[in-house]
């Protein structure tokens, strides 16, 4: 049987995850670029970039939390699977239908909690300013308030795609779930992680 081909909802997910991630390594290599900046700047003509850290502070919050759901998509984050790996068809799916619906009530007080966080930070009076900002030259810091609940509504979208492919895996009793990262026992896992470095090395 041909594979079900991806719904729109989850081309648009998977579109908008693998945007936010580029965009993390965007920011970490303009980051490191501004911290050489910075070095050769104070070394050399004893005027480092102004804001240096008010900067580094705000972008953080980027590459923190905008690859989060394609770590998730691709199966990255860290798992405790001594258990679960051991686990086949029905008893694996409960397994992961009760992981992930746990994930996503995590997630959405998450979301909820870090959009009033924002909210408290935003001036509603001057859409261009913030009475909450960065101490050395007074950036607005609710730019990267933003970034969080935004990111982890991306997140919340993937877990209920999962945890949908999870359920449609349990009522079918079958071997593998559509569109979610397979869980691999610790000797495959191995033996995939050693395949990708000697791939590196003859390349």
């Amino acid at each position: 049987m041909a594979a079900k081909p991806p719904s729109r909802m989850e081309r648009i997910v998977a579109g908008a995850e693998s945007a936010l991630n580029l965009s993390s390594g965007i920011v970490i290599f303009a980051l490191v670029f501004l911290a050489a900046t910075n070095v050769l700047a104070r070394k050399l003509f004893n005027a480092p970039v102004p804001g240096y850290i008010d900067w580094t502070e705000q972008f953080m919050a980027v590459f923190a939390f905008f690859g989060i759901a394609y770590c998730q998509f691709r199966g990255s984050h860290i798992r405790m699977d001594f258990v679960v790996a051991r686990l086949a068809r029905r008893r694996l799916w409960l397994a992961e239908i009760l992981g992930g619906a746990l994930m996503l009530f995590v997630t959405t007080v998450l979301i909820y909690g870090s959009w009033f966080h924002f909210l408290r930070s935003f001036d509603f009076g001057s859409p261009f300013w913030s009475r909450d900002s960065s101490i050395d030259i007074a950036l607005p810091l609710w730019p990267a308030k933003l970034i969080v609940p935004l990111a982890l509504l991306l997140l919340w979208l993937r877990l209920v795609l999962q945890l949908r492919a999870f359920c449609l895996a349990f009522l079918s009793n079958s071997e593998t779930a559509i569109g979610v990262p397979s869980i691999l026992d610790p000797a495959s896992q191995a033996a995939q992680e050693a395949d990708t470095v000697k791939g590196a090395e003859s390349g």
